[in-house]
């Protein structure tokens, strides 16, 4: 709810703070006192395009602010929160124009665009009659409120998945399709590398292994000297066993006498021979290791070549060629194996292709009844505002497959004519004025929209009408009021009577110049005013007692 608006340095008003309440108020003056400088200003506000002329002569900027009362849940919180504007009590936006052509705006004094705060004032605030493009005559926004209207929160839902299944479907069949085909374009190469890899059969591990029999066998007479050396130095006549076992007769000849002191070292000596008789036969199978073929050196050096050749081929090391291996073969199952899973994939898309189509065929049948009623209340609602002649046609169209959505296959747009004989066309299209004003009167009432009401502004609802017709747009204004805030500048006195607040705007002159001035009326202030919209300058008793019939009905 719009409870604060403060304005400075905007045409006619040098300074102005207005409080608003709750209910229907109404905004009266002369004709040229300001009151339609305030709606400027207050699309200012809301991210309307920046007009500097509006800036006060002798000034080089103005500012307006207005201030929102809204819950935490309101999706005007939910969407400035990527701006870092959390929810508070209140929701303040503001707008400065300068002179050098320079337009800033901000929420909650954090520096905003002003195409955040555009979105943001749509939210808050719908202004009939005035800012093309915005409320009702944004054609955008007419699907919706029908679908509101109508109730079917159930269809949009099945809709809304059916599509998101469907496109889901879609996207990994033409991914699994796309891969086919990449897979397919390189059939052929991977068939010949997994063939490669067959024959290799790689091991990890393999190429440290191979390495370190090569280097043995490059080493072999080396290796088979330093063996003989060893044996020689074990087995020949002045070699360690023999000395090992003359030391071993002489400890066993005198060990008994030692009275067991030398049973350690004799001990000692019969193990060191032990593993002397180990390493003796280990270096003697090693040598008989040693009696290689000529081609084994040659055999691993091909061996180790075609690892590295494959290696280098797959971009890997070695050891990774097994899993290379696996996935080539993977890849290669995937390609014989595609017809079946691409059936599978193709009967996924086609149900969530039927399920969607049939919700939305139903979403499209629900809105049809739904624009059939909204026709009929509207035919009801028009003759009292002074529409007889007027036409309403909710147009409820077929979309082209390529713009099909999870809101289904429709567009929706709220067509016109005011007079009779006269075509009906877009309703933003329809000529502005009071007549346009009355008839978004008509169907704001017909559709008695939304769960997070904005508040709405009508200005000149109620031009060229009296009498009955004013006191309908009276009682309808009231009607709405009564769920929704509601402004409205008017000139009747039916309609000023039905406010819950009433503020009137006059021009002054004072030394800085003329300005533009309103007030809040108290409820003999109410009366004086009604009885002025109903007299003019001079106010007759007659008009007194008007006024205050209007203000007890």
């Amino acid at each position: 709810m719009l409870h604060r608006l403060t304005v400075s340095n905007i045409v006619l008003i040098e300074q102005l703070t207005l409080q608003f309440g709750p209910g229907l108020t109404v905004l009266t003056g002369e004709t040229g006192a300001g009151k339609s400088i305030l709606l400027d200003a207050l699309g200012l506000a809301l991210g309307s395009r920046a007009n500097f002329g509006l800036i006060r002569r002798g000034h080089d900027q103005a500012n307006v602010s207005a201030s929102f009362a809204l819950p935490s849940s309101h999706p005007a919180w939910q969407l400035v929160e990527d701006a870092g504007i959390m929810p508070e009590d209140e929701m303040i936006l503001r707008r400065r124009l300068k002179d050098d052509g320079k337009s800033t705006a901000s929420i909650n004094d954090i520096s905003v665009s002003i195409g955040l705060l555009r979105k943001v004032g749509d939210l808050l605030v719908e202004i009939q009659g005035q800012f093309e493009g915005r409320g009702l005559l944004d054609a955008s926004t007419h699907r919706t409120l029908l679908d509101h209207a109508a109730g079917h929160y159930n269809l949009l839902t099945k809709t809304k998945q059916g599509w998101q299944e469907w496109d889901a479907a879609r996207s990994a069949l033409v991914a699994a399709e796309q891969a086919l085909d990449t897979a397919k374009a390189d059939e052929d190469w991977l068939r010949d590398a997994l063939d490669a890899l067959d024959q290799l059969a790689p091991q990890v591990g393999e190429e440290e292994n191979l390495s370190r029999q090569r280097t043995m066998l490059a080493n072999i007479t080396k290796i088979g000297e330093g063996l003989s050396l060893a044996e020689d130095a074990i087995f020949n006549e002045m070699g360690t066993q023999a000395t090992l076992g003359r030391a071993m007769k002489a400890l066993e000849k005198v060990a008994p006498l030692a009275a067991g002191r030398l049973d350690q070292a004799l001990d000692a000596l019969i193990r060191a021979d032990t593993e002397l008789s180990e390493a003796g036969s280990a270096i003697s199978a090693a040598g008989h290791t040693l009696d290689a073929q000529p081609d084994q050196l040659q055999q691993l050096d091909d061996r180790l070549h075609e690892l590295h050749q494959q290696a280098r081929k797959h971009g890997c090391s070695t050891d990774e060629l097994p899993l290379i291996h696996q996935n080539l073969a993977a890849r290669l199952a995937a390609i014989e194996d595609s017809s079946g899973s691409l059936g599978q994939l193709r009967e996924v898309a086609r149900k969530w292709h039927s399920y969607y189509l049939e919700m939305a065929h139903q979403l499209s049948d629900s809105r049809k009844q739904a624009a059939a009623s909204l026709d009929a209340a509207m035919l009801r609602e028009l003759p009292p505002l002074k529409l007889e002649g007027a036409k309403f046609i909710t147009s409820v169209m077929p979309l082209a497959e390529s713009k099909w959505g999870p809101l289904g296959i429709n567009a929706v747009r709220f067509e016109a004519s005011t007079n009779k004989g006269v075509e009906v066309e877009p309703i933003d299209q329809v000529a502005s004025g009071g007549e346009l004003a009355r008839f978004l009167l008509a169907l704001k009432v017909c559709l008695e929209e939304s769960k997070q009401p904005r508040s709405l502004i009508f200005d000149e609802v109620d031009s060229g009408v009296g009498g009955a017709v004013a006191a309908a747009v009276g009682e309808r204004l009231s009607r709405i009021g009564a769920s929704t805030q509601t402004l409205v500048i008017t000139h009747s006195p039916q309609v000023a009577a039905r406010a819950n607040q009433h503020l009137r705007i006059v021009k002054t002159d004072t030394d800085t110049g003329v300005v533009s001035v309103t007030r809040t009326l108290g409820a003999d202030e109410r009366a004086e005013e009604i009885a002025r919209m109903l007299a003019g300058e001079t106010i007759t008793a007659e008009a007194r007692a008007a006024a205050v019939a209007l203000l007890g009905d």
